[in-house]
């Protein structure tokens, strides 16, 4: 039980990397809050997951935001995870800058980006009155270098790792710790609906190419924010682990 008594919040936790990790998290003793945009999705996981409690949240409304942390202190008086899961790839969309629309623009960076910003600026006050915490952000393989076709995908992703940094010197002497995972070629509904039909860029066959040569799974990286959550990782701040495969270190041509 190795988040027993810790309470979580997963954002974006309908499905995919956020709802493996929710599995993960009650599996292992934690009181978990799901904030999930989609009400079907949200309710169907707090369906299927007990002792989970879906909170349908805008991560990018700061109202949204304040209520998700005002229910979470109602219910459970703390708050010691907070894992900023949540993220957006507007497939054909997102593009080179160029050809970006300001709306498009915008919409990626609120709910990439902003949806950071307000989770931290109203969990973290909570998380400082329960005794301090762990604080988990997603990046990418974006994050870490140039991937065409996504110019605003890859900018808030950049951003997150930046802003896990400077979360991580600014509160860990308050005993919070802040680090991020990079995940890449994970198999989720988000990556098949990404550029896969782009012709400049077949992410099929570019995350295949990792040095393990397979796609990774949701439970892999779910299994990676466990550790980050559980205090077996009591001495990681501000880490930016690569969850990829390698293909971040892997020759292109």
């Amino acid at each position: 039980m190795r988040l027993q008594n810790k309470v979580a919040i997963i954002t974006g936790a309908g499905r995919g990397i956020g709802f493996a990790a929710a599995q993960a998290f009650v599996r292992e003793g934690a009181k978990v809050i799901i904030a999930e945009i989609n009400e079907e999705l949200g309710r169907s996981a707090e369906a299927k997951l007990r002792g989970v409690v879906f909170v349908r949240t805008d991560c990018s409304n700061s109202a949204d935001v304040q209520a998700l942390i005002a229910r979470t202190e109602q219910l459970y008086g703390a708050l010691h995870v907070l894992y900023n899961n949540a993220s957006v790839f507007l497939n054909k969309l997102d593009g080179q800058v160029t050809d970006l629309s300001e709306e498009t623009w915008a919409k990626v960076l609120a709910i990439n980006l902003n949806s950071v910003f307000l989770c931290c600026k109203y969990g973290i006050p909570l998380m400082i009155r329960s005794g301090g915490g762990s604080i988990i952000n997603t990046g990418s393989s974006a994050s870490v270098m140039g991937i065409p076709g996504c110019d605003a995908y890859t900018a808030t992703k950049g951003a997150t790792v930046s802003l896990t940094r400077s979360l991580a010197v600014e509160y860990g002497h308050q005993g919070i710790r802040v680090n991020c995972i990079c995940p890449a070629g994970i198999e989720t509904e988000m990556v098949k609906a990404s550029n896969l039909d782009n012709p400049n860029f077949d992410a099929a066959y570019f995350f295949k190419r990792a040095p393990l040569g397979r796609l990774g799974t949701p439970e892999e990286v779910a299994n990676l924010a466990l550790f980050l959550a559980s205090d077996e990782s009591s001495y990681l701040n501000g880490a930016i682990i690569r969850a990829d495969g390698g293909i971040t270190i892997a020759p292109i041509s």
